[in-house]
């Protein structure tokens, strides 16, 4: 630990005794008690998690991935062919009679199931003569590596887990490269007990006489992943693409393990509420080979890598790996304590007096008391949500400025990357968890978990209106008026109405009219290189509902369509910030719990929820006028204007024959479309209908502004927010729509100061009516192609 005592000296941490139970910082070189970890103060921070063991050892990582491997063959391939014996000894030897009987002959390699440091490795190619009845694991031997000057390395990569709940991965750019000290042959009879060549663990290869322990950074036995990085880029390898891999094979290793972590975690910290500061980090040290493709391949992973530093290289590495680290956890001393000790009183007072405890429903409750009993348990849900995500914003701007030489890669900033992760962790917890932790599945697939702080002051708000509402309060103004509602009798008036459907398609003329616009915004992205000056404008808010700096709209009310016109004609600024707007008087009804201050600890906008945006999009962005973003608002309602159904297996004439025989007989379909929405349809399945939507618009928006990243839009914004309302109480936002009753979605943007112009008002209200008819139309699809309106079937997602 000499490594470490020096790191402790460099931040100012202080050693304390061994028994000293107040300790910040506690540092164990092997695994740790679960009874530990349960003891442990929420200020205190230890390095291991408990659970981990399940990808450290070498038995538990190969019955692990052999799991993932059959339920996800193509995301798992970066594992040699594992058995564990004793238990899999019978369907190793019929693997080695299917080669013999194909006439191949492959090498394995025997390792001890938890050996560590190369003791116990040996190379076989005579596959009888291995005991049936002792414990070790047996694999594929990788015998066309890629070599460096003749020899055979590995890579030794450090990973930093912060947190498993929720999880986030950082990697350290640099580490160790560690060389066989004997020439590299292809194995054979005669070459296979020569662990020099075969074994990279510098443990063994230290006690060769060929071992080199050369300073220089180009040559010697050991050398930096970073002059390795720079090896590849000088002889033409891909090295974006080498790093990717490498990355997505530490992701996908540790999702394997997540189960089995997040589950003990709770276990051991039962109190601990999801998105609070984990008592647990973890360095892990993975070994991966690389194959002559250079394809990355996991060998093992170590839960207590050396710290030892018996070259210079070793000290350079080791101590950039742990000073960073702890950097990144944002241990804070005393502060952390008298926290701590806050929060014991607080929670201590909670349960003594009954504060923040809901009122339990009996038998007798009335229909009015049980709706106060769910409206009050969804805003206290959302409650709960708006404060995690805003530690969320003050830690990942810690994280930003503390990186040094780690990255994270998981959360990913690529969304595709992201929603691929989920997927493989969704397929985790029901591998592994599937009959102990259903709620972690559940929480897992909780819609809250990706809004951002916007849509759940918007929801909050909602929340208080409906709340105004049962009290027999009046309402406040509502702003626009609803659009035009499906009228209730038989004699249902015809309207002009779009065709659109899930997979939408532009007619020729909206082609054309994108194609173009397209290259006049290049245009004039090419003639316009100075962006204007940003006015300035005060950052405080008003009223009792405040939004934090980090949200990028304050709470206004407009009393009229015509002042949302007024507004739009100002100059908005070039970064977006809170504009200072009076809140009328009826503000004062709120309640204070609902303060829309952020944390001690503000962040600026543009580092909102820690999303990340590109350097790209950013600048266009800012260099574009006001005309140039009401033209592209307003060939964004052109085309989607110009959207068209395409019913799956009917033409667009028969497509439009369907919604109008809803319409023309919304008495007998009304029923069965409530039905269907809003009870046989779960969140899960009321989101990915409105996804069909989501998915379109948004390739059309990056078609049509050029921007990849359309989060960053306002625009793309003002469409979160609707489609939020939409799914509203379990999809009875987008019910009202079908309705003359119920509140109108249009009352989120009334409610704010946030700059809405006409045309973009226009591109809401044609959203809505998209997802108003996707929804009859996913109806009609799933009545005729089932039978039952249980939900959406395999054909309808082959025709997104």
């Amino acid at each position: 630990l000499y490594q470490l005592r020096i790191v402790i000296k460099e931040v100012d941490y202080i050693k304390t005794r061994e028994d000293d139970e107040t300790a910040n910082l506690i540092w164990n070189d092997s695994a740790v008690q679960h009874e530990k970890i349960a003891e442990l103060r929420n200020y205190q921070r230890i390095n291991h998690f408990p659970g981990m063991g399940e990808i450290c050892r070498k038995d538990c990582l190969a019955r692990n991935m052999s799991k993932m491997i059959k339920c996800q063959p193509q995301e798992y391939s970066f594992i040699p062919k594992t058995w564990i014996f004793p238990a899999e000894y019978t369907q190793f030897q019929n693997y080695v009679k299917e080669l013999r009987r194909k006439r191949k002959q492959k090498t394995f390699i025997v390792k001890p199931a938890n050996g560590a440091m190369g003791h116990g490795i040996s190379l076989i190619r005579n596959c009888e003569k291995l005991p049936a009845q002792e414990h070790f694991i047996v694999q594929e031997y990788l015998d066309k590596p890629f070599l460096m000057e003749g020899y055979k390395f590995d890579l030794r990569i450090y990973i930093l887990v912060t947190s498993c709940d929720p999880l986030r991965i950082f990697l350290y750019n640099d580490g160790l490269v560690r060389m066989g000290t004997e020439k590299y042959h292809a194995p054979s009879e005669a070459n296979l007990s020569q662990l020099y060549m075969h074994l990279t663990n510098y443990s063994v290869n230290k006690h060769n006489e060929n071992f080199e322990r050369d300073e220089t950074v180009d040559k010697g036995s050991k050398r930096s992943i970073s002059w390795f990085t720079e090896f590849l880029r000088t002889n033409d390898y891909d090295v974006a693409k080498f790093w990717g891999d490498v990355s997505e094979l530490v992701v996908k290793t540790i999702i394997v393990a997540e189960p089995h972590v997040l589950h003990a975690y709770r276990m051991c910290r039962p109190g601990q509420p999801p998105g609070s500061d984990s008592v647990c980090f973890e360095v892990l040290g993975f070994d991966i080979i690389l194959d002559r493709k250079l394809k990355p391949w996991l060998l093992e992973i170590n839960r207590a890598p050396s710290f030892g530093t018996d070259q210079k290289i070793d000290y350079d590495v080791k101590k950039g790996v742990l000073l960073n680290a702890l950097k990144l956890l944002n241990i804070r001393y005393s502060s952390d304590k008298k926290r701590n000790l806050a929060q014991q009183k607080a929670e201590a007072q909670r349960r003594l007096y009954g504060h923040g405890s809901m009122k339990k429903l009996s038998a007798a409750s009335s229909d009015w008391e049980k709706q106060r009993h769910t409206l009050e348990r969804r805003r206290e849900e959302l409650k709960e949500r708006l404060a995690q995500v805003r530690k969320q914003i003050s830690r990942d701007e810690h994280e930003k400025q503390h990186l040094g030489n780690y990255r994270r890669i998981y959360p990913p900033d690529d969304k595709l990357l992201l929603e691929k992760y989920e997927s493989l962790l969704s397929a985790a917890f029901q591998t592994f968890l599937a009959g102990r932790a259903a709620s972690l599945q559940k929480e897992m697939n909780n819609p809250l978990k990706r809004m951002k702080e916007e849509d759940i002051l918007d929801l909050l708000e909602q929340c208080e209106l409906d709340d105004e509402k049962l009290m027999g309060k009046s309402s406040r103004q509502r702003g626009p008026k609803p659009m035009t509602a499906m009228p209730e009798s038989s004699q249902t008036p015809r309207r002009q109405r779009p065709d659109y459907l899930a997979d939408f398609t532009s007619g020729s003329s909206g082609d054309d009219s994108c194609s173009s616009s397209d290259e006049e915004v290049e245009e004039e992205r090419r003639r316009s290189l100075k962006p204007s000056p940003a006015p300035s404008a005060s950052p405080t808010l008003s009223g009792p509902i405040r939004r934090s700096i980090s949200c990028p709209r304050s709470i206004a009310s407009l009393s009229s369509p015509n002042e949302v016109r007024a507004l739009s004609t100002r100059p908005s600024p070039t970064v977006p910030i809170a504009t200072p707007l009076v809140r009328p008087s009826s503000a004062t009804l709120r309640s204070h719990s609902l303060s829309r201050s952020g944390s001690a600890h503000r962040v600026p906008h543009s580092n909102s929820l820690g999303t990340i945006h590109s350097n790209i999009g950013d600048p266009l962005i800012n260099l574009r006028s006001k005309e140039q973003e009401a033209e592209l608002v307003r060939q964004t309602l052109a085309v989607l204007t110009a959207m068209r159904i395409r019913f799956p297996g009917k033409t667009e004439e028969e497509a439009e024959a369907v919604l109008d025989e809803i319409l023309d007989n919304w008495k007998y379909h009304k029923s069965k479309v409530a039905s269907y929405w809003l009870v046989k349809l779960d969140s899960t399945k009321q989101r990915k209908v409105l996804d069909i939507v989501r998915t379109n618009v948004r390739s059309a928006l990056q078609r049509i502004w050029r921007e990849p990243d359309v989060e960053s839009l306002h625009l793309y914004r003002l469409f979160n927010r609707v489609f939020n309302r939409l799914l509203w109480s379990h999809g009875q936002g987008l019910w009202n729509c079908f309705l003359n009753t119920g509140s109108s979605w249009e009352t989120i943007f009334s409610k704010s100061s946030e700059v809405v112009s006409p045309q973009e008002l226009q591109c809401c209200r044609r959203l809505v009516q998209l997802c108003r008819d996707c929804l009859l139309v996913v109806y009609k699809f799933v009545s005729e192609s089932r039978g039952s309106l249980t939900g959406l079937s395999p054909e309808w997602d082959d025709t997104r």
